[in-house]
């Protein structure tokens, strides 16, 4: 059962946004309002913003008190791949920063319909090859996202695989977007109320304007059709009440098909992005909680690992016999 606090929040949503959905504004007015939103978003206690250039992308760093210099949290923001910004998101990546206690990279890559795919996913992987050439080893980034920037923390991934390169140690989608298709069968199943159809048909545009003149179905737009194996731990979370929730199923089942570790969280009846509104929703709060407890899992595992390959390599060197070298 959703808190109260969730349950103000989709009535206010509702009334603010029911009637923008039926207007169908212009994705300039969008664009607006979803930047004069975040002038009410302000950086959680002890987390500390630093501005940063990525070879000329604007990116920004949010470093929570005492996390560790090695390891860091590349985050690809949500928006339908049209909307979003630093600013609409550097609340709820500053507390998702600390929940894990990793520095945490945001950059602003670049949108459509002025730049269509593969621009976006260009700009995550010049991202992901800067941390590389400041130092830092691939086994310590994790790469995360909401929405569309989730589903494009899991093209990431399964470009990186393709082209042979070094993956993360993880992968975290907050309600990611992995299937662009979305058929109008489907949502008129899964959508409970007309505002939400007419939503889920405007991210549907949204969809086209990034993928321009490459088929939905690509798996680098839409990774749920891409073939999944040799993948790093991945957490998600969804809510059962979100449009995107069943291709998030679908997708989850697939990759642990192929052996892909996957950490699935379901929330009951919350709106797509709760995440945002973590200052007043207890859900949102928890989700992120959860977050920084899979981070922490996943260097636990991978220090256990490495212990164990430390004591194998000495048991190896204390078992080789002696050998004293032949007199000359």
């Amino acid at each position: 059962m959703p808190s109260p606090q969730h349950l103000l929040l989709k009535q206010f949503l509702a009334a603010a946004t029911g009637p923008l959905a039926r207007q169908r504004p212009r994705l300039t007015t969008m664009r607006l309002a979803t930047e004069a939103a975040a002038l009410f978003q302000f950086v959680p206690w002890n987390v500390f913003l630093e501005e940063t250039d990525v070879d000329g992308m604007a990116a920004e760093w949010l470093r929570p008190a005492g996390a560790p210099a090695g390891r860091v949290l590349l985050y690809l923001h949500g928006g339908g791949y049209v909307l979003g910004s630093l600013n609409t998101h550097r609340s709820l990546v500053g507390v998702l920063a600390r929940s894990c206690q990793l520095n945490t990279l945001v950059i602003n890559y670049r949108k459509a319909p002025e730049y269509p795919f593969p621009a976006a996913l260009d700009d995550a992987r010049l991202a992901y090859d800067w941390l590389l050439a400041e130092g830092y080893a691939a086994h310590n980034i994790m790469v995360a996202g909401d929405s569309a920037g989730g589903g494009l923390a899991l093209a990431l991934l399964l470009h990186l695989r393709d082209a042979g390169q070094p993956l993360p140690a993880a992968a975290i989608g907050l309600s990611p977007w992995t299937d662009l298709v979305l058929p109008t069968a489907t949502l008129r199943q899964v959508c409970r109320e007309e505002s939400q159809l007419l939503e889920a048909l405007e991210i549907r545009g949204w969809g086209g304007m990034y993928a321009h003149e490459t088929p939905l179905a690509h798996p680098l737009l839409s990774p749920v059709r891409a073939q999944l194996h040799d993948l790093p731990p991945l957490l998600i979370q969804i809510s059962d009440a979100e449009v995107l929730h069943d291709d998030v199923l679908h997708f989850t089942q697939k990759a642990r098909a192929v052996g892909v570790p996957v950490t699935l969280q379901v929330f009951g009846g919350l709106v797509h992005w709760w995440h945002l509104f973590w200052r007043f929703v207890p859900e949102a709060r928890l989700a992120l909680a959860q977050v920084g407890d899979f981070a922490r899992g996943v260097w636990a595992a991978q220090e256990a690992a490495q212990a164990v390959a430390e004591r194998a390599s000495q048991k190896a060197r204390s078992a080789t016999p002696y050998r004293p070298r032949p007199q000359v």
